[in-house]
């Protein structure tokens, strides 16, 4: 019964972010990123990026026969579903329908890939790369059509086939034991579906602007929004999937790990872009503390079946979550409550234990249902953190266009930037301090 009502949040959450309402209808005088268009793009941000991260994940468990193959399929599909009652809000039950059929079934080819692979077979290789054609034809076409060539269907094409190209590549590096390149490549490919889910979000919201409240999809609190969703959903991902492999003692963890290390890199680089590299070792003591160890003694804890040094890891992360949590009420003046950061950062750690206890103890089904329900929680930080943000400093998310000086990739930058650089640094260092992103490897 849980499981049931979990799954019919998820609808439900994709449906509310994206059926517009007139309580939605807000004063346009002061920036927020709490629009309709906004919630339309945190919707595509959410279900799209999960589905590239499910896919990635359930070929890897099918390469190795792995327990769960069939759950992290069968998550797969979820994900899918869960996005027709947010297609049909917008375009209809007939739309929706044409929806499901097309993406629904190009879930289908992914094992294709993975049999080839173990069997080295060419034919069934090649066979699943013409179902990747057609499938790029064919939704380009139907995104084209649907948004009245708002998204013109030669842009739509072009990213789809990239996003495919992703999630091929990530695997054959993977299947090559080609690590690093894979998860290189992965970190590449769940970055893309943000870009998509602007590019679409933006098509439709041009398309029907009073369906939305007139507000745009790219602004620059949207774009913080989205920003802050990104960082916050990759490192859970990132995080689940590493705590599996270092309980599996997969040949692959350390290059997890590494993943999680470029994915700080950035935070870091941005800090010592305004504190120099004095504030930015302080400022990574100060989020370090209590939690760098305590992933690495939950995974030890499990495999010796030690109790106590579980009971331990569990005190670290509390404390942390405490202390971090304080740090964001005082760093937003108070825009970001400091209970309310302390529990959203500690139900976004129950997330991560919880998922990782499922799995465990052979409770795969359960294992997806909980990741599916903390992944979609980091959207709730995104959104919290950016207002916050937002609310504190309006001036640097007025108008149109994001500030002259904030980064256009990673959140790297010179010496001179504004306040605005800064926050977008803290935000992204704030939200993976959350969980777990700088590594000591398992004992194994």
């Amino acid at each position: 019964m849980k499981k049931t009502i979990k799954r019919t949040l998820l609808t439900i959450t994709a449906v509310t972010l994206l059926t517009p309402s007139v309580a939605m209808a807000h004063d346009h005088s002061e920036p927020t990123a709490k629009t309709p268009a906004a919630d339309l793009r945190t919707t595509l941000d959410q279900l799209l990026s999960e589905h590239f991260t499910l896919a990635t994940t359930a070929m890897m468990k099918d390469y190795h026969d792995a327990e769960d193959t069939e759950q992290a399929y069968q998550a797969l599909d979820e994900n899918a579903k869960s996005m027709t009652p947010a297609i049909e809000s917008v375009y209809g039950e007939e739309g929706a329908a044409q929806f499901e059929e097309i993406f629904l079934n190009h879930n289908d080819y992914s094992p294709d890939f993975v049999e080839a692979a173990k069997n080295d077979d060419e034919a069934l290789r090649e066979e699943a790369e013409a179902e990747v054609d057609e499938f790029v034809e064919e939704f380009s076409e139907f995104l084209a059509t649907a948004t009245e060539y708002h998204m013109p269907k030669e842009a739509a094409e072009e990213a789809i086939a990239a996003h495919e190209q992703d999630v091929i590549q990530t695997f054959d590096h993977y299947t090559n034991e080609d690590y690093e390149e894979a998860y290189g490549a992965y970190r590449e490919g769940f970055h893309r579906m943000f870009d998509i889910s602007k590019a679409v979000s933006t098509a439709i919201t041009t398309q029907m602007p009073d369906e939305f409240d007139n507000t745009k999809a790219d602004t620059p609190a949207a774009d913080l929004r989205s920003s802050l969703n990104s960082l916050a959903s990759e490192h859970f991902a990132l995080a689940a999937l590493e705590m599996q492999k270092g309980y599996d003692q997969a040949a692959d963890y350390d290059f997890v790990t590494w993943a999680e290390d470029m994915h700080t890199k950035d935070f870091k680089a941005a800090i010592e872009s305004i504190y120099g590299s004095e504030g930015s070792d302080q400022f990574e003591n100060a989020w370090q503390q209590d939690h760098i160890n305590a992933q690495s003694d939950v995974i030890t804890a499990a495999l010796e079946e030690d109790e106590q040094l579980r009971g331990q890891a569990e005190d670290s992360l509390q404390a942390f979550a405490e202390r971090f949590g304080s740090f964001l009420g005082e760093s937003t003046d108070g825009n970001m409550p400091a209970e309310d950061a302390t529990d959203a950062i500690w139900q976004h750690e129950e997330h991560v234990l919880q998922t990782f206890d499922h799995y465990t103890e052979g409770d795969y089904e359960a294992a997806y249902d909980s990741f599916r329900e903390g992944y979609g929680f980091m959207f709730g930080i995104g959104e919290n953190v950016s207002e916050a943000i937002i609310t504190q400093m309006p001036d640097q998310f007025a108008g149109e266009d994001m500030p002259s000086d904030m980064p256009k990739t990673g959140l790297g930058g010179t010496a001179d930037h504004n306040s605005t650089t800064l926050w977008i640094a803290f935000a992204a260092a704030a939200l993976t301090a959350a969980g777990f992103l700088i590594r000591k490897t398992t004992t194994k």
